[in-house]
């Protein structure tokens, strides 16, 4: 007899305040408002998942941090670390990497520490921490594989026991990025930047000792200042934003960028061909690895779902958009304009190639889809935005669910969960229709007296068009225009300037009358 499906994982929505942390039941709510599953008090600087949301860490005052188990949400460890600056979580919660200010090299200020024990495992000293070089050690998802950027090589250590300390060392001379692939950790790329004429280029070698000799895969590009590396779910494709702070062709302020395409079986090293000319905004890999989406040019933007070779497969047309976010389940995707851009938002179904709807989230900061597939968030949080703080959760055709603002809001996240726990992403989709036409029907059973106010009344009713600046002695200016001239202004005019001008509308009369009868 077959075992019994295993149900779902419920999804829960991690939420940081200046009041603290919580955790909330996700979608669908009770009663139309989530339930808290754990609320802390306590003023926190980072809350962060691992990967795979079994552990939370979190950065309380003095330097602890302190990592709770994700299925009783109970306390496992705590370290306190002093002059603590930045910690990271590894993919499965199994190590917590610190980094403390330190003024001399004698002083090893990066710690790894295992969870578990409680013990450091591993110290280095490492100057200062960057986008490029933070965290110092990188992980596979299975925490198989362990590696870290060092000058002119790539470091490698046995991620069983890292009291061995580095195990292969891979030269690679100027290298200044890595980006280690995660599911598996099969493969490791590296960007070396322009230098005395010779071109920046990235390249892909292999992390097992053996097969090291040489790179499986190489790209070699001018006018590049930085990159971003994208690996793809297997770990047979790189995708490669190259930028240079300068646009030599004079058409953007923000430099230029170009999309590059490298595969590890050596098949393909080179351009997207992206049909419009301007940046790269935005970049995603489908969740199978298959396929990618990108949003590119000047505005309005384009947007394209490309196959693993490079071939156009679906074209979702232009607008103000520079993000996309594609649903973890392969069936959706979402491309929005958030930053300074107005905050449209078009869902589409890749599968079907129609779009959904549209709608509108202003000021959004953070987005994403929900582990299921079925849900999408956006947050406006702080310190970039003080105002408006809040979140949005919109269904996945983009009609909104739920929302709720705060005073000040700093983070708002899904607990990570695999996509293959849950089920069928048509089989939610139905399952929504279902509850979307029994809601319907309680809301028409109304009596007419509430139908014809609920007519009257708008929900939503439009924004009013905000006036035109005007510079503060512009009003006084124009009601002094208005007495020396006779004009009118816009405001309200004072009493003596009324009495003036109907002074100098009877001199007028009595002239006119004076020159009829001369005449």
């Amino acid at each position: 007899m077959a075992a019994a499906a295993q149900p779902p994982p419920p999804l829960d929505i991690l939420v940081r305040s200046p009041e603290g942390f919580s955790l909330w039941n996700g979608p669908p709510f009770i009663n139309g408002q989530p339930g808290i599953k754990l609320d802390q008090k306590i003023s926190c600087s980072t809350t962060k998942f691992s990967d795979d949301g079994s552990r939370l860490m979190v950065l309380k005052p003095d330097g602890v941090i302190t990592i709770y188990d994700c299925r009783s949400y109970t306390e496992i460890r705590s370290f306190q670390v002093p002059n603590l600056t930045a910690a990271a979580l590894s993919p499965r919660g199994r190590f917590v990497q610190t980094f403390q200010k330190s003024s001399t090299p004698q002083n090893k200020n990066v710690t790894l520490w295992n969870v578990d024990t409680g013990e450091a495992e591993y110290d280095q000293f490492q100057k200062s921490i960057t986008r490029t070089n933070w965290p110092s050690i990188r992980f596979s998802a299975d925490e198989a594989v362990a590696c870290k950027l060092a000058t002119n090589e790539i470091q490698f250590f046995d991620a069983v026991d890292f009291l061995k300390g580095v195990t292969n060392r891979l030269r690679v001379a100027g290298v200044a990025a890595i980006e280690l692939s995660t599911a598996p950790g099969s493969h490791v790329a590296a960007f070396v930047p322009e230098a005395k004429g010779i071109p920046a280029s990235v390249q892909i070698f292999a992390t097992r000792k053996d097969l090291q000799s040489q790179p499986v895969a190489r790209k070699s590009f001018f006018r590049c200042s930085s990159v971003q590396l994208k690996w793809n779910n297997g770990s047979t494709g790189l995708l490669v934003v190259a930028q240079s702070d300068v646009d030599k062709t004079n058409q953007s302020y923000y430099g230029e960028s170009k999309l590059y395409y490298l595969t590890t079986d050596g098949t393909h090293e080179g351009l997207v061909p992206l049909r419009k000319e301007g940046p790269v905004h935005d970049v995603q890999w489908s969740y199978s690895g298959s396929e990618f989406a990108v949003v590119y040019g000047f505005m309005p933007s384009k947007t394209t779902v490309f196959d693993k070779k490079c071939n156009p497969l679906l074209e979702l047309g232009t607008g103000p958009y520079n993000t996309i976010r594609w649903n973890p389940k392969g069936k959706f995707l979402c491309v929005a304009g958030f930053g300074n851009l107005p905050g449209d938002m078009a869902f589409w179904d890749y599968m079907e190639k129609k779009q959904l709807g549209t709608i509108k989230a202003e000021l959004s900061v953070t987005s994403e889809w929900s582990p299921d597939g079925r849900y999408f968030m956006t947050a406006t949080t702080a310190p970039r935005l003080q105002v408006d703080n809040g979140i949005k959760i919109f269904h996945h055709n983009g009609s909104l669910f739920f929302k709720k603002m705060f005073d000040k809001l700093f983070q708002a996240d899904w607990k990570p969960e695999s996509p293959d726990r849950f089920s069928d992403i048509s089989e939610l989709v139905k399952s929504f229709e279902s509850i979307k036409v029994d809601n319907a029907k309680p809301q028409g059973e109304r009596s007419k007296s509430s139908q014809t106010s609920a007519k009257a009344i708008p929900n939503n009713p439009p924004a009013q068009k905000p006036a035109a600046y005007r510079p503060p002695n512009a009003k006084q200016a124009a009601i002094v225009q208005a007495e020396l001239f006779g004009g009118t202004s816009s405001e309200t005019m004072s009493k003596s300037a009324l009495r003036n001008k109907k002074k100098r509308e009877k001199q007028k009369e009595k002239k006119a009358n004076e020159g009829a009868n001369d005449s």
